[in-house]
């Protein structure tokens, strides 16, 4: 996905939803939050985001712009309507967070490393390619994954575990601690 696309996907959510703001989470964040990143970590094609006061909306975008609605077919990218409770962050992910601006519309992403710790807790092989890469190209580092894996709740998410997935992606990226 590119910018514009993504851009097409935030001016489509925002006219089913008629809202103005919205949380992107999820890989394609990276084309707010970096420019000029990398295209070997821009190869989702959704977007996955939520309006940010009204999270309920977002099966309305998914039914209207998601995947194998017609905006797929016609674009080849689509929406991804998530809610709050999709990406698992740190609990303050929102102090770190960045707003962003589409025209009139306003886009909140995670900070980098909240986002990449939200892969590492769904732990698929997808997200472990993509955090092997931003590991491998230095976007986020090794250490401050462990320390906001380190603030998640421990009654509900396996820390240690979670810690071990990082070390093992860091290693495999061949970077050093």
């Amino acid at each position: 996905m590119q910018r514009s696309e993504a851009e097409h996907v935030l001016r489509a959510a925002a006219a089913i939803a008629q809202e103005q703001s919205f949380v992107v989470i999820g890989s394609q964040a990276l084309l707010f939050l970096l420019p000029d990143a990398p295209q070997s970590l821009l190869v989702s094609r959704e977007l996955d985001l939520y309006p940010a006061l009204h999270p309920e909306k977002s099966d309305l975008i998914d039914g209207a712009i998601g995947a194998l609605s017609s905006f797929d077919d016609t674009f080849g990218y689509h929406a991804d309507g998530v809610g709050p409770e999709t990406a698992v962050m740190p609990v303050d992910w929102m102090q770190r967070a960045s707003l962003h601006y589409v025209g009139e519309l306003t886009v909140v992403c995670p900070e980098l490393h909240d986002l990449t710790l939200s892969k590492c807790v769904a732990g698929r092989e997808k997200d472990a390619d993509f955090v092997r890469e931003l590991l491998r190209l230095e976007l986020v580092s090794p250490v401050v994954l462990r320390e906001r894996a380190a603030l998640l709740d421990a009654a509900k998410y396996p820390v240690a575990q979670i810690g071990d997935w990082i070390e093992r992606r860091r290693i495999e990226a061949g970077v050093h601690s």
